[in-house]
């Protein structure tokens, strides 16, 4: 079992010098850039859609554009671990990557809705794949001491989606040119294809892993998963508060399912540490609710607009303030080297978190004022800086704090997997209070900001328990 301290020291060797030096800069490059891929095209559709729509039709279909997507991928994140185990990290990738370009050529070509559908289905899947394997191989690819800073470089991959997708998708759309974009996503996952060979190795060292033979993909888990990742996904899509509400409540019971169910097989998502004593519980549970409380961020375009009466690019820019406060926040708390002070800082992450959240809640009004706007954007990078300082060490945490070595792998896998989820709920909980709060002035988006800021406070319980050491055994 691997303690705290010797992790820490551990950690505090490694640098940005090595991990992003000619030894280990082609392994980086390729855990990086699949969660990039992952991410950016997520942020890229959503500018597409309005003249994918007006191209190929299908309007009724809009919403499922995402939907469909979001539930490929969490299936696809449930049989990360099992995938790696048996094909190992270099044959894993190439499967992603190769499902990826596919399920990108089909989007690119795609003669009508339901074909784009079929699409996204499939870049899903293979895009909570890459998403997963980059955190999963991190393990396999890289020694101990780069853990950290590489969860920080992984995880800032989000915020370059969040910043590029929006943007690039944007510049397709406005020159009729959206089938490009998908294109472009073929020639990027193609070259990926070729270094992923010289970066990776075709078996890492598992920690003496059950033999892959006996590595199962966890159906049940999956299925379960995948249900909940329906329902929350199109709990937005119906007018009827009370049918939205239902469609919630009966995901999060999925979830909770999956729990019990998952603790209980062979075959499963999280590692047998997760249910111990340990701090393992806790830290996924962190990162969790930190995951479902950036999805406030959905909404800050559309009330930039409507409250601050910003342009809708100005607005997009307004949206990528958490998204930067992520990315600053993770390259500079990954630097820090002293245990006690990552412990406290992953501690109080959660409360800086809602900090920010609650400056929205206290600054948004109906015809905003630049001052307003200004402070709002600062409010939007606290929030960011709050998840951006905890995750890198979250991480590393989660790949180490287990009761078997042989669970890193595993460990690291369900990373995503709760990242993915998570985000599910907290899209579909953000879309709960809009619909039930908004009414046309900035009522609803301070009581979206108020909620989600609670939310982020009360995940302090769980944050300051993850940094406890894991039980000697």
């Amino acid at each position: 079992m691997t303690h705290t301290g010797t992790n820490s020291r551990t950690v505090a060797s490694g640098g940005w010098r090595e991990l992003l030096g000619p030894r280990n800069l082609g392994a980086s490059l390729v855990l990086a850039g699949g969660v990039a891929l992952y991410a950016t095209n997520e942020f890229l559709t959503i500018s597409l859609m309005p003249s994918a729509v007006a191209d190929i039709g299908g309007q009724r279909f809009y919403a499922w554009v995402t939907t469909v997507y979001l539930v490929g991928s969490v299936m696809a994140a449930t049989t990360v671990h099992a995938v790696l185990m048996r094909l190992g990290p270099r044959l894993a990738y190439l499967l992603g990557l190769t499902v990826f370009g596919l399920g990108s050529l089909g989007c690119a070509v795609a003669p009508s809705m339901e074909v784009l559908l079929v699409g996204r289905t499939v870049q899903g899947a293979a895009g909570g794949m890459l998403a997963g394997l980059g955190y999963a191989v991190i393990n396999t690819a890289l020694p101990s001491v780069l853990w950290t800073k590489a969860s920080a470089l992984v995880s800032a991959m989000w915020g370059v989606g969040t910043l590029v997708g929006p943007a690039a998708g944007g510049l397709f759309a406005q020159y009729g040119s959206w089938r490009w974009a998908f294109g472009v996503l073929v020639v990027m996952t193609t070259a990926m294809s070729v270094l992923v060979p010289i970066a990776l190795p075709a078996r890492g060292d598992t920690g003496g892993a059950v033999p892959t033979a006996r590595v199962r993909i966890p159906v049940w888990s999956l299925l379960l998963l995948g249900a909940a990742a329906l329902l929350v996904s199109i709990a937005g899509i119906p007018r009827d508060l009370r049918v939205t509400a239902v469609l919630v409540a009966v995901g999060a019971g999925l979830v909770a399912v999956f729990v019990v169910v998952d603790r209980r097989m062979s075959a499963s998502v999280l590692p047998p540490s997760a249910f111990g004593p340990g701090p393992l519980k806790w830290i996924y549970l962190t990162l969790g609710a930190l995951m479902a409380a950036t999805m406030v961020d959905m909404y800050v375009p559309l009330y930039g607009q409507r409250l601050a009466h910003l342009t809708p690019v100005a607005a997009g820019f307004l949206g990528a303030g958490l998204a930067i406060g992520w990315t600053v926040g993770e390259i500079s708390s990954a630097s820090l080297n002293r245990p006690r002070v990552i412990v406290r800082t992953v501690a109080v992450a959660p409360l800086v978190m809602a900090t920010g959240l609650a400056i929205g809640a206290l600054t948004l009004h109906e015809d905003a004022s630049a001052l307003r706007v200004a402070v709002w954007a600062i409010g939007l990078v606290i929030t960011g800086a709050g998840i951006g300082i905890a995750w890198p060490h979250l991480s590393a945490w989660a790949m180490s704090k287990v009761d078997d070595p042989a669970e890193g792998p595993a460990a690291a896998a369900a990373i995503n997997t709760v990242q993915v989820i998570c985000a599910a709920l907290g899209a579909a909980l953000a879309g709960v209070i809009v619909n039930v709060a908004d009414r046309g002035d900035a009522g609803g988006a301070r009581w979206l900001f108020a909620c989600f800021a609670v939310l982020a406070a009360l995940a302090v319980i769980a944050s300051t328990r993850s940094g406890r050491p894991a039980p000697a055994g």
